[in-house]
């Protein structure tokens, strides 16, 4: 009786025809991560633009951090390793250099748009991989959420096809694939998949700066201790906090309902815009706001209603 009642109260709200979409623990802590994933876009930002601190070197230290703090996660050796690797990089250390990448030329408004493109991506993806199945309500809520997206940031002068906005591309698809293969793995914890994965994205991200960054180790000691107290955020918080626990919502809901559920990070980001930099909220913004957030109701119906 008390198991039963205490199931009833942490799903009341989500809960409708005996079926079950998301506790509302695992919603509220979706909301957090859209948060903190908004503000790390901003930082980042201010980072490797008008810090100056090239894209890739920011993410081979912080990735560097990463691994160090998980350290003792490398033993034992996962089963599967190759593809505990592979989902680690795309989501960790490959993504985020990406990201950055297109954060140094476009802005955070016009590259957190193109990183939707993981919603419709990763809904594909599982359908084609994972077998999963999408019901109208579902359809209809990514779209609708993903057309408020495009209403509440579409600007003809930012959205060009830049050479940032093509780094952007492709961490969607890095975000997208590694979200749907991670649901391949079986039960590997999410720090793990971190460990592993910013163990070999080290190299290749010390070799990508070799590559193409001047004098990287310069422009971070030119930058000091904002630099410093960014890149520490961004490996602790963002990754080892924020990822993991989205990394354990992919492992437990279905890859097509959680993933549209991050478009969210867009509003959090046009309201941090507001606050930090003084952004005006015009009415597109408004209307933007209240399509994506109806997709996302949808979606959540969806699932509350036990459909697939």
């Amino acid at each position: 009786m008390t198991v039963a009642m205490s199931r009833r109260a942490r799903c009341i709200v989500l809960s409708a025809g005996g079926s079950v979409f998301m506790a509302p623990r695992d919603l509220a802590l979706t909301l957090v991560i859209c948060l903190v994933w908004a503000g790390n876009q901003v930082m980042s930002r201010l980072v490797v633009a008008d810090l100056g601190v090239p894209p890739f070197f920011y993410a081979l230290v912080r990735t560097i951090i990463i691994v160090v703090v998980l350290l003792p996660l490398l033993r034992p050796r996962p089963a599967g390793l190759a593809r505990v690797v592979t989902v680690g990089v795309l989501l960790g250390g490959g993504g985020f250099a990406l990201n950055f990448a297109g954060l140094r030329v476009a802005s955070p408004s016009a590259a957190t748009v193109v990183l939707q493109l993981a919603v419709p991506l990763a809904t594909v993806l599982s359908v084609l991989l994972l077998g999963e199945r999408l019901d109208r309500w579902r359809l209809a809520g990514i779209t609708l959420a993903f057309a408020g997206v495009l209403v509440l940031l579409w600007d003809p002068s930012v959205m060009d096809m830049s050479a940032g906005l093509v780094f952007s591309v492709g961490a969607a698809l890095c975000g997208a694939l590694g979200s749907v293969l991670l649901k391949t793995l079986g039960p590997v914890h999410p720090l793990r998949v971190q460990a592993w994965g910013g163990l070999f994205s080290v190299p290749l991200l010390f070799l990508c700066s070799l590559a193409v960054e001047q004098q990287p180790v310069a422009a971070a000691l030119a930058a000091g201790w904002p630099f410093i107290a960014a890149v520490g955020a961004s490996a602790l918080i963002v990754s080892v906090f924020s990822h993991s626990a989205y990394y354990r919502l992919l492992q437990t809901y279905e890859a097509s309902r959680i993933v549209p559920l991050m478009l969210l990070q867009v509003v959090f980001t046009v309201a941090l815009g507001m606050l930090v930099t003084g952004d005006r909220f015009t009415g597109r913004m408004a209307l933007g706001s209240a399509v994506t957030l109806l997709g996302v109701f949808l979606i959540i119906r969806s699932g509350a209603r036990g459909t697939a």
